[in-house]
């Protein structure tokens, strides 16, 4: 289930970099890509959370699941920066593309 919010994020990564490609960045395309990858970020911080606390709970008692939660802080941690910058991304692409359709109404 995470390795689905993965791939999505992955492709609408690959579908901004064709939008950076074919110089149409401004766009309210871009946007939802941006938005898409956002939320995607924070579904997959979520998931592994989630992993991180049925493996706390539910591993065998004579196992040591350190390495495993330390990866899911790691990831987890890695998604919320994602998320984040994404979230700022969007919201100056979004306020560019507003500036940008402004401009283009008074011309």
């Amino acid at each position: 289930i995470v390795s689905i919010a993965f791939f999505v994020a992955l492709y609408q990564a690959f579908k901004l970099l064709g939008y950076i490609g074919q110089n149409k960045v401004f766009s309210l395309n871009s946007v939802k890509a941006l938005r898409t990858i956002k939320y995607c970020a924070i579904v997959l911080g979520i998931l592994i959370v989630m992993a991180g606390i049925y493996i706390r709970i539910f591993h065998a008692k004579g196992d040591d699941p350190a390495g495993f939660l330390a990866m899911c802080v790691v990831t987890t941690f890695i998604s919320i920066v994602i998320a984040t910058a994404t979230a700022v991304f969007e919201r100056t692409l979004q306020s560019a593309v507003d500036i940008k359709s402004e401009n283009d109404l008074t011309v």
